[in-house]
C-alpha cells in the first residue's frame, strides 16, 4: 500500500490581516476536495499543521477544518506540530495513515497567520522552536541562532557572503514566477551581496535578503490510498518518506554538519532506491540563505565545507543540474510555519504534473524535499514522483 497527493490547493503567502486563521484553513481544504474530485464525505481523517506558540488568539484548531463542509464533521481531525516542520508532519501523519490501512483518503492543511503579531512578539515565538536555556536571550531572535551559525562556518571555512547573496539572489529570482510568492522580485545578486538601508544587517553577517519573511498563508492536500488514485485525474506518488529526529541544545551537536538532515536523506534514498543525481529538482528548507548552504552539504551535494560550489557554480539554478527551490523557496515565497511542508509538496505536485506554470522545471520527474524544524531538529524528507 502506498499514498498518493490527488488534489492540492494554496493561497497566496504574505500579510493576509483581513482573513482569519479559519478563512485560511477553510478556504484551501475547500479548494483541495474539489480539485481531487472527491465528495467531503470521502475523507477518512484529517491532519492539521498549526504552529501558533502565540500567533493566534485561537488555538485548538484542529476541528475548523470541519467548517469547511458538513461532510467533514465527525471525521476525527488532529493538529500536529513540530516546529518548522510542522506542515511536513502532517503530511507524513497522512502518509503512515493510508500506508497503515486505517484511511483511504485523507485531507492534510497547514496554516498560520504571523503578521498580527508585533516584532517582538515574532521574535519571541520562533524562538519557542529553539532550546530556551541556550537562546532565550540571543539578539534578534531565531535570526540570531543562524547568525551565530554562519559566524561559526565563515570562522571554518572562510566568508561565504557572495554563495550566501547568490542563494538569495536565485531564489528571488525564481519567486518571480511564483503566483502564490511572498517576493515576486528579482532583486539581483549585487543587492543581495551589499549591505544598504534597504538591505541591513539583521544578525552576524545575515543580512535581510538572507532571511525569509514573515507571512501568512494556508496550503493544503488530499493524500489517497492506491486504491482510490486509481480513478483520480492525478496522482503524485509517495516513493519514500523519512523523518529524523535529533537534539534540541546546539551544545550537544555540530552544528555545521546537519546531521539529522543528513540521515533523513540518506533513509529516504534506501528506501526509495533513488540517489541525489536522480532527482529533477529539490525544494529545501532555506529559512536563511545559510540553512540553504548547509543543506546542499547535508544532503550529498557537495563535501563539508564546499556548498558554495553548487550556487556560485549554477548547479542549484533552475537550468542547473540540481534545481534548488524552482519555487522561490521559503525565502521568496515566505514561510507561515505551519503550511510550509505542505506548501512544498503542493509545489512540487504541480512540478511532477507539469503544472506549475512560470515555476515548471522542464521534463521534471522526481521531486526530493526537506523540510525542518528548528536547526536541523526535526528533519523531514519526502521523495515523490508522478504515477498519473
Amino acid at each position: 500500500m502506498t499514498a498518493s497527493i490527488i488534489g492540492w490547493a494554496h493561497s497566496p503567502f504574505g500579510k493576509l490581516q483581513d482573513q482569519t486563521v479559519e478563512d485560511l484553513i477553510v478556504g484551501v481544504a475547500r479548494e483541495a476536495i474539489a480539485h481531487a474530485g472527491i465528495a467531503p464525505g470521502d475523507v477518512d481523517a484529517i491532519f492539521l499543521g498549526h504552529f501558533n506558540a502565540g500567533f493566534s488568539a485561537q488555538d485548538f484548531t484542529a476541528a475548523l477544518t470541519l467548517e469547511a463542509d458538513d461532510g467533514l464533521r465527525f471525521k476525527p481531525a488532529t493538529r500536529v506540530e513540530n516546529a518548522c516542520a510542522t506542515g511536513s508532519a502532517a503530511v507524513h501523519q497522512a502518509v503512515t495513515a493510508i500506508t497503515a490501512q486505517k484511511a483511504k483518503v485523507v485531507l492534510v492543511v497547514g496554516v498560520e497567520q504571523m503578521t498580527l503579531c508585533s516584532g517582538s512578539e515574532i521574535a519571541r515565538n520562533l524562538l519557542k522552536a529553539s532550546y530556551l536555556p541556550e537562546t532565550a536571550g540571543i539578539p534578534a531572535g531565531f535570526a540570531g541562532v543562524f547568525g551565530q551559525i554562519a559566524d561559526a562556518y565563515f570562522s571554518k571555512y572562510g566568508d561565504q557572503s557572495d554563495a550566501l547573496a547568490m542563494i538569495a539572489a536565485k531564489n528571488h529570482a525564481n519567486g518571480v514566477g511564483n503566483p502564490y510568492a511572498q517576493l515576486r522580485k528579482d532583486f539581483g545578486f549585487d543587492f543581495c551581496r551589499n549591505e544598504s538601508a534597504q538591505n541591513p544587517i539583521v544578525a552576524g553577517p545575515l543580512k535581510r535578503t538572507d532571511c525569509s519573511p514573515v507571512s501568512d498563508g494556508a496550503a493544503a492536500l488530499i493524500i489517497a490510498s492506491d486504491e482510490v488514485a486509481a480513478n483520480a485525474p492525478r496522482a503524485v506518488r509517495f516513493r519514500a518518506t523519512a523523518h529524523v529526529q535529533d537534539y534540541l541544545p546546539l551544545a550537544k551537536r555540530d552544528v555545521l554538519a546537519f546531521e539529522g538532515c543528513t540521515r533523513a536523506w540518506t533513509e529516504a534514498f534506501d528506501r526509495s532506491g533513488v540517489r541525489l543525481s536522480d532527482l529533477s529538482f529539490v525544494e529545501t528548507h532555506d529559512c536563511f540563505t545559510m540553512a540553504e548552504l548547509l543543506e546542499y552539504e547535508a544532503m550529498g551535494l557537495t563535501a563539508p565545507g564546499r556548498g558554495a560550489e553548487a550556487v556560485m557554480e549554477g548547479w542549484t539554478r533552475k537550468d542547473g543540474r540540481l534545481p534548488v527551490n524552482p519555487s522561490g523557496g521559503l525565502k521568496a515565497k515566505g514561510h507561515p510555519i505551519g503550511a510550509t511542508g505542505v506548501s512544498m509538496h503542493a509545489l512540487s505536485a504541480m512540478q511532477l504534473c507539469g503544472e506549475a506554470g512560470d515555476m515548471q522545471v522542464p521534463g521534471a520527474t522526481l521531486a526530493g524535499i526537506y523540510n525542518m524544524g528548528g536547526v536541523a531538529v526535526a528533519n523531514y524528507v519526502s521523495i515523490l514522483e508522478r504515477s498519473r
